[in-house]
């Protein structure tokens, strides 16, 4: 697998299933979602379905679920305007043509006096046809707006994010971290479905080819009884012995098809962090079971959770320098890396990224969803949110430190692998 796929597929799973838990849980809470993005900048991709616009974007730094109302509504229908109107068979207003009307010529013409398309969803004007008369004319909460040949529903009070109890809003902006925990877990129960699940028994895994147990006529699935006499229980035991004596004749006493024999093996020195030790060239045991599989997922996800956080305390601590920090550059060369050992390195390498974007996204940082979910805490204490231009600038604010962070951190990148 090339490294462009490699990473197109990676990063393109992390986003979309953090925004996937964004989008089915805005969904769940009756939320219009006006657009399903990955990546950010200009379009590439572009494909309408129900209320949703779902866009793939140039600019791989990330994703974004638009839900109506978490900006102001764009338009803005005012008195003396003059709209086009068209009609469902219930004669309820399901489509507002702001200009270009002649390309709709069974639309109704109509000099606005008064609209609200969010609360009262109701439009009053004097039609061109009886142009004496008010009329009051009923809106569709499903209608769409028409402007410069480009259709945008409508957003009623009861379908914008604002709206919504805050256990709703919360679990709209939680889920999206939450998913990437969950995709780690799942790909990590993958892998042991694949691969197994390292055992601690004392049985012989895969034989490398050019080992000193191939060499010797060990085989994959041996029961390793003894070695030099000394009983042998676990896997444990096996590596600690082998490793204590490099270049040194071992007695392993085995078990093959129900039959005992002895066979001699002398490990190869290696060096590891400057400390000689032995290896034959043999893997450990797995054993394949759900079970099990399901177990290593949940281990799998608690340590590198675990591993994450420390990184991040060493972070604020000192110990861990910001130069040492990668953005989307470096982690394209560490997947190309990754990518050299195999897929599963390489499963394994997305899982640990999936949590890392879920922890990251967790901070209580402004612009991202750990901010957010701060000031919905801060609105549970309150009773009441914070008013929202100041918590837009705050957000404002944050992203824009984010960005320069991300070049800086690109920066870092493009002279540490490139110059």
């Amino acid at each position: 697998m090339s490294t462009v796929i490699a990473f197109i597929v990676i990063f393109g799973a992390l986003v979309f299933f953090h925004e996937l838990g964004h989008f089915i849980f805005a969904k769940r809470a009756g939320i219009l979602c006006r657009e399903f993005a990955i990546g950010m900048g200009p379009k590439v991709f572009t494909h309408k379905k129900g209320e949703t616009t779902y866009t793939i974007r140039l600019l791989p730094i990330g994703g974004f679920v638009r839900m109506a109302g978490e900006d102001p509504e764009s338009v803005e229908i005012k008195p003396g305007y003059r709209i086009g109107l068209l009609f469902d068979n219930e004669n309820h207003v399901n489509k507002i043509i702001l200009n270009n009307k002649e390309k709709f010529p069974n639309c109704r013409i109509v000099e606005v006096e008064y609209a609200d398309i969010e609360k009262d969803l109701v439009i009053k004007g004097f039609p061109e046809d009886d142009s004496e008369s008010m009329q009051t004319f009923s809106v569709n909460p499903s209608a769409v707006i028409v402007e410069n040949g480009s259709e945008s529903q409508i957003a009623p009070i009861d379908r914008q994010f604002g709206s919504k109890t805050l256990p709703q809003r919360f679990l709209a902006i939680f889920a999206g971290p939450a998913m990437n925990f969950v995709l780690a877990f799942f790909i990590f129960i993958l892998i042991a479905l694949l691969q197994g699940v390292p055992s601690n028994e004392p049985q012989l895994g895969a034989i490398t080819p050019d080992g000193a147990a191939k060499s010797a006529g060990l085989q994959k699935g041996d029961i390793v009884q003894s070695i030099n006499g000394s009983e042998i229980s676990s896997w444990s035991d096996v590596v600690e012995i082998i490793q204590k004596n490099p270049n040194k004749k071992l007695d392993f006493s085995i078990i093959r098809d129900g039959k005992e024999s002895v066979i001699q093996v002398t490990p190869l020195e290696k060096t590891v962090e400057g400390k000689k030790i032995g290896i034959i060239g043999v893997y450990s045991p797995v054993e394949k079971s759900p079970f099990q599989a399901v177990k290593y997922g949940f281990t799998e996800t608690y340590f590198w959770t675990k591993q994450i956080f420390v990184m991040l305390g060493n972070l604020v601590t000192g110990q861990f320098s910001i130069d040492a920090l990668s953005g989307p550059v470096g982690i394209y060369n560490s997947t190309a890396e990754v990518a050299k050992s195999g897929i599963y390195y390489l499963m394994k390498w997305a899982g640990i990224l999936s949590i890392n974007l879920g922890i990251m996204n967790l901070l209580p940082i402004p612009a991202l969803d750990g901010g957010r979910l701060m000031f919905f805490a801060v609105e549970a204490v309150r009773g009441k949110p914070i008013d929202r231009q100041k918590e837009g600038m705050v957000h404002f604010i944050g992203f824009a430190l984010l960005m320069l962070l991300m070049l800086v951190v690109t920066w870092n990148d493009i002279q540490r692998f490139f110059l």
